[in-house]
């Protein structure tokens, strides 16, 4: 079962934790045990918090037209790649090569937060994020997620707001 709790900069947050309390962003930390072995990362993590995989969001990295670009998209589905390509003026979106990805984050694959990366990049949070009161990002590793308003994480970000998830 999930654990929660807060973490300020002092007691070792991860760069996504320290973002949100430097920002004064309210939030809500949700820690598990992660298991190497499960299939999904995201499914895995709303299992393990008991909440609805439509709440959950994973954080993929894409190429656009040569621009490295994030997606924050529901566990329960997948990224439609040309609909992200349009969300910012692009023509073609392939996903990056997860250890371009890893390195221009500052986090490892499976652990990749929208929040905090090593480099701002452009971000299109998928619209069904608005649907909910608030939803679950990864918090900067495996089995750490951080529970906050679609709303904060975008403002945060800077992104998108656009479809960009398939069920």
């Amino acid at each position: 079962m999930a654990k929660k709790s807060k973490k300020s900069p002092a007691q070792g947050g991860t760069p996504a934790t320290v973002a949100l309390t430097s920002a004064g962003v309210p939030y809500t930390l949700h820690a598990y045990d992660h298991d190497p072995a499960h299939p999904s990362y995201g499914e895995e993590a709303a299992e393990a918090m008991g909440v609805s995989p439509d709440r959950v969001f994973k954080t993929l990295v894409a190429d656009v037209d040569g621009a490295l670009t994030v997606a924050v998209v529901p566990v329960a589905g997948s990224l439609d790649l040309k609909a992200l390509a349009s969300a910012v003026g692009g023509k073609r979106a392939a996903l990056a090569d997860p250890a371009l990805a890893e390195r221009t984050t500052g986090y490892v694959r499976g652990g990749i937060s929208p929040l905090g990366q090593r480099k701002r990049l452009p971000t299109v949070l998928d619209a069904s994020a608005s649907a909910h009161a608030t939803i679950c990002v990864s918090a900067g590793r495996r089995g750490l997620e951080v529970e906050l308003s679609p709303e904060d994480l975008a403002k945060l970000t800077q992104a998108v707001v656009a479809p960009i998830g398939r069920a």
